[in-house]
């Protein structure tokens, strides 16, 4: 969809002219809050996995919470795989933005804006703007959501595949658990990578709300509608991610 420019009442020719671009693709949108859900669910319900402190008075299979939490967690899982997916097929369907702020790192270009967003942050400038990630967002979701979302997928999922020796997921990542040393060192490299999650939501909340209001270009909104605004000269600046 182009980009739609316009000029605000009172503004004469020749002033700067603004616009919106339809930038978050509905898939991108959808695995962004699929994934939000599901990693806050796999986070609360691991936690009570690990230390089951609501565990009621009497016998277990009158209450059936951890098994019920463990069926909420194995569910979150499954979401979590599937917003991975639809968002792995989209970084190559989608448009260009789908793209943004992957690490190119034999681009100088991904190079140059990695220091120039680090160095603007660094100084809390407002700096240059991107309708996409910058390349120091992308390096950060691509190392915290891309790189720990696929260790925790993987190790969960060998996790889960003890509970059916020999059926499908066991024959598939079960190799994981001795690779890794054995069940208990799987548990705690899958509950110690979690709080990874953790440092990138503090992290992430703080940047968006930062860039928002520095900005001011409807960058919460857009995760909803897939509309950012630009001013003119803005697009520049995307022109590395082709």
């Amino acid at each position: 969809m182009a980009a739609t420019s316009y000029r605000p009442l009172g503004i004469h020719s020749g002033e700067p002219t603004f616009g919106r671009k339809y930038v978050w693709q509905w898939p991108v949108r959808l695995a962004h809050w699929i994934n939000a859900a599901s990693v806050l669910t796999l986070f609360l319900s691991g936690l009570y996995i690990s230390n089951p402190v609501l565990a009621p008075n009497g016998e277990p299979f009158n209450h059936f919470v951890m098994g019920r939490i463990r069926e909420i967690h194995f569910v979150a899982g499954y979401a979590l795989l599937f917003g991975f997916l639809i968002r792995v097929y989209w970084f190559y369907a989608g448009n260009n933005y789908s793209r943004s702020g992957f690490p190119f790192v034999w681009k100088a270009a991904w190079w140059n804006d990695l220091r120039a967003q680090a160095w603007q942050y660094l100084k809390l400038e407002r700096g240059h703007v991107h309708l996409g990630h910058n390349a120091l967002a992308g390096l950060a979701y691509t190392v915290f959501v891309v790189g720990l979302g696929w260790i925790q997928i993987f190790t969960g999922l060998a996790l889960y595949s003890e509970s059916n020796p020999g059926g499908f997921w066991d024959t598939a990542v079960g190799w994981i658990i001795p690779l890794l040393g054995g069940s208990w060192r799987v548990h705690m490299w899958h509950h110690t990578c979690a709080w990874g999650f953790v440092v990138f939501a503090i992290l992430h909340l703080y940047i968006v709300m930062f860039d928002s209001h520095q900005f001011k270009n409807g960058l919460i909104g857009s995760i909803i509608s897939g509309y950012k605004f630009y001013e003119e000269g803005d697009l520049d600046h995307d022109r590395w991610l082709s």
